[in-house]
């Protein structure tokens, strides 16, 4: 998460296409440091549980849509074996795959933990302002 002053590496990757890079990848993330791993998959949906085959860190899979509107990557994503756990979150959530790849990370680290806290905090602030400004235009409308 960027926002968050959180370093993340972004690869493209293809568990059918480019198999030996996935393994290689998933093997070595540990040792560069990597926490937790997020993966993008559509169709097939295969990469997630690819990878979590490959690593003891904690993968989070985001369903892309694409075909039959995300339904069968989301599927896919979740109905990993036993043993090869993976989260899920909704189609096309990665943000909300960052964040919980952050909130992850905050279990350990005071520092993120504090910024996660700012970030949900700052959601708040938003619908608020978003609500004061619907009452400036609800006058506005009235005045009329």
């Amino acid at each position: 998460m960027e926002q968050q002053g959180i370093p993340f590496e972004v690869n493209a990757l293809s568990a059918h296409r480019t198999p030996d890079a996935v393994e290689t990848f998933a093997k070595e993330a540990k040792g560069r440091g990597i926490k937790v791993i997020i993966a993008g998959a559509g169709m097939a949906a295969a990469l997630p549980g690819v990878i979590a085959a490959s690593t003891p860190l904690p993968v989070i899979g985001v369903p892309i849509k694409g075909m039959l509107d995300g339904l069968d990557a989301m599927l896919s994503i979740i109905q990993m074996p036993p043993g090869i756990p993976v989260a899920t979150v909704g189609v096309n959530g990665a943000q909300n795959a960052a964040i919980l790849a952050a909130e992850m990370m905050a279990l350990g680290d005071e520092a993120i933990a504090r910024k996660v806290d700012a970030w949900k905090a700052s959601l708040g602030e938003k619908i608020e302002k978003a609500n004061r400004e619907l009452g400036e235009l609800k006058e506005y409308r009235f005045r009329c």
